[in-house]
């Protein structure tokens, strides 16, 4: 085996490894394969700091000042980050919520995000996920971002589709309130010990399911600090905030749609109160501003985006590849599924 060869083998091991624990590269330097490039999402701004919930009010209106009702749009979940993003723009504006279409108790938020825009005037638009149109639209994908992806992108790049289509230029949406302001409460919720938060961060451990892999450790170890523990939220802030925002990034850049999230440049000014996070009182800020701008309505509970993978892939053979171990999705959660699918799917189109 050639030098060459030998090193685009590793690559490709690295980045097999490293999608699966983290889902995404953090590396550009390290592609799958020699005629592939990827990109991560580089913040490039110190953050500006939010004091109170006064202050983020004024902060997030600033934001979404001027916009044209016309040419704007927001990405409106049942959840409270969206339903603020929402109540700020002109009325009028449109409104788009994914509605998955899989099983009888798929979630369904639209009837959540239908109070949202009455309250607000938005001409509410339900944006319908097929399990065929994921696929359709995978490929394409793949040959965007040049690495698998989250299962969010490919929601969003239909919802994307669909508001370009309606004259949308920008959309809005709340992405970085869960980022900035302690949304993250289970990664939030106890001063972890270094390996059982490796452990519970890591999103599929590589050598359960491939052949050869290599040890994802190492980005953890920056982290470490006195007693075996670790600095899980300064970790969060980079780390997780990094493949959270580059999933946003290569979506909005492949549909080239213009991308407005009120407080990605926010910061909170003084430390964050883990005690109120962990006491049921999760972005504790955002919600008064919710409280604020919706008085009428309950701050409904926490779901995520609706990704119906444990639907779509409860059949799933598994993979087929000579890079995973026979029968590795068994026991494994949908969205772990949908990482080895993602990757297979992926590994098929530039390696077949």
């Amino acid at each position: 085996m050639s030098f060459q060869t030998s090193k685009q083998h590793a690559d490709k091991i690295y980045c097999m490894s490293h999608y699966l624990a983290f889902r995404y590269i953090a590396r550009e330097d390290k592609n799958f394969f020699p005629n592939l490039r990827h990109h991560v999402f580089q913040p490039d701004w110190q953050g500006d700091l939010i004091s109170d919930v006064e202050h983020l009010d004024l902060y997030v209106a600033d934001k979404m000042k001027n916009l044209n009702p016309q040419t704007t749009g927001v990405m409106l979940s049942g959840g409270i980050d969206s339903a603020i993003v929402a109540s700020y723009l002109p009325k009028g504006a449109k409104a788009f919520t994914l509605k998955c279409i899989a099983s009888e108790s798929s979630i369904d938020e639209t009837i959540q995000a239908q109070k949202y825009a009455r309250a607000y005037g938005l001409e509410h638009i339900i944006v319908e996920v097929h399990w065929d149109e994921i696929l359709r639209r995978m490929p394409a994908i793949f040959r965007f971002d040049g690495v698998p992806f989250h299962s969010i992108e490919v929601l969003i790049d239909i919802l994307l589709d669909k508001a370009k289509k309606l004259g949308i230029t920008t959309m809005c949406l709340g992405e970085s309130f869960d980022l900035v302001f302690g949304g993250m409460d289970r990664l939030l919720s106890k001063d972890w010990d270094f390996d059982a938060f490796v452990d519970f961060y890591t999103f599929l451990d590589p050598k359960l399911v491939l052949k050869e892999w290599v040890d994802t450790r190492d980005v953890f170890e920056p982290y470490r600090i006195q007693e075996n523990k670790i600095d899980f939220v300064r970790f969060v802030e980079e780390i997780f905030a990094t493949e959270s925002s580059t999933s946003y990034w290569h979506i909005f850049q492949k549909n080239n749609m213009g991308y407005l999230d009120p407080s990605q440049k926010a910061k909170m000014a003084t430390p964050l109160d883990l005690q109120r996070v962990r006491g049921g009182e999760p972005k504790y800020l955002v919600r008064e501003l919710f409280k604020r701008r919706y008085p009428d309505i309950p701050i409904p509970n926490k779901i995520p985006m609706p990704r119906e993978v444990d639907f779509w892939l409860k059949n799933w053979e598994g993979p087929r590849r000579n890079e995973f171990l026979p029968d590795c999705h068994v026991g494994l959660s949908g969205d772990q599924k949908w990482q080895l699918f993602c990757l297979e799917k992926f590994l098929n189109l530039f390696d077949s």
